[in-house]
């Protein structure tokens, strides 16, 4: 069978809307979330860079079934080769997000949302749903509760400041954003 044979089956089945829209709709949730902490905390990567990269790794989870259904569903496929190139992919995003300057390293948590985000995306999209909802729950709570105990309100939009405190007043919640 040819992909768009497969693709059509499942579309025909009414297995599409679990196999492919479902995992999309999950990955789009979580990385919309993830991102918006971000986004409102100030940092590199906000609600585009998580959302594409959510779903991106989720169409491939669901090529990879794809894949394997084209295959026979043979279980000595070798179709695993496609998941395995997004974890040093999105390793290299990730370190693209890293900055050292002195002695502070910037960018740690933006590049773990961006890896945790992927794999979520993946998991779902592989059609662990209920293993996605449950580590992308886990994710939100943790990134927004850390922010809450922080005494910073990740809900509100935060203007970035690139100069020295000593040029402009800097608030508090602009301090602890940045600790």
């Amino acid at each position: 069978m040819t992909p768009f044979e497969i693709e059509l089956q499942v579309f025909q089945s009414g297995e599409f809307w679990l196999t492919v829209v479902f995992p999309m709709a999950i990955a789009l949730f979580f990385g919309f979330m993830i991102g918006l902490e971000r986004q409102n905390i100030g940092k590199s990567a906000g609600i585009s860079a998580h959302i594409l990269i959510a779903m991106s790794t989720a169409v491939i989870g669901i090529v990879q079934i794809y894949m394997y259904k084209a295959q026979g569903g043979d279980s000595s496929a070798d179709n695993q080769r496609l998941i395995a190139q997004v974890l040093p992919g999105v390793g290299f995003i990730g370190a693209g997000v890293i900055m050292k300057g002195g002695k502070t390293i910037i960018g740690l948590t933006t590049a773990a949302t961006i890896w945790a985000t992927a794999m979520m995306g993946l998991v779902a999209g592989s059609g662990y749903y209920f293993t996605s909802i449950i580590f992308g729950t886990f994710l939100v709570l943790f990134i927004y509760l850390r922010d809450i105990k922080r005494g910073i309100n990740p809900f509100i939009p935060h203007v970035h400041h690139d100069f020295l405190e000593s040029e402009i007043d800097i608030e508090d919640d602009d301090k602890r954003r940045h600790a």
